[in-house]
């Protein structure tokens, strides 16, 4: 991957976490997540943790979409294969486009660390007013995994061949 000598632009990024078993004190991916955008350079306006319900999902994530001052919603929870998880059947509706290379490439490199489990992750990412969202698995590695191996690179406007922010709202 390469980058140029292309300035970098902070984006205005969210994170919600989806759990039915933590809360905002033992909310680690969340935490990482948070920690993560802030050393790369961005600004993290907005955070929430609701419990795996796609309506609470949606509602959340679709004031983000409307918010002029959110550029990247990153969600961690939910879009395992369990039948309580709803995270994909709640932002589904909400893409003006999906981003299927995302999930491709996320079981890809998670099939590195966790072997054929991957196949039970529903990773998913797309764009919504101009707002990317991604939705990795609740825990901190598979967060890491995301964030170092896709996440990070495609918030960076340095990135070539190509990158997400050109297609982004200003703020």
């Amino acid at each position: 991957m390469g980058k140029t000598t292309a300035e970098f632009i902070a984006l205005n990024a969210a994170v919600l976490t989806v759990s039915d078993s933590h809360d905002v004190a033992s909310d680690s991916s969340g935490d990482y997540l948070r920690e993560a955008l802030a050393e790369a350079g961005h600004r993290v306006t907005g955070h929430a943790l609701v419990q795996d319900n796609r309506y609470r999902i949606r509602a959340v994530v679709s004031s983000w979409i409307a918010s002029d001052d959110v550029q990247v919603v990153i969600i961690n929870g939910g879009t395992g294969f369990n039948s309580k998880n709803s995270t994909p059947e709640a932002l589904s509706p909400l893409f003006d486009r999906e981003i299927a290379g995302f999930g491709e490439l996320f079981r890809m490199i998670s099939f590195e660390e966790i072997g054929s489990s991957t196949l039970q992750s529903r990773a998913i990412a797309g764009m919504a007013n101009q707002t990317l969202i991604f939705a990795v698995p609740g825990s901190t590695g598979a967060c890491r995994s995301a964030w170092e191996g896709i996440i990070k690179d495609q918030l960076d406007a340095r990135t070539r061949p190509c990158n997400f922010v050109s297609h982004l709202k200003k703020p």
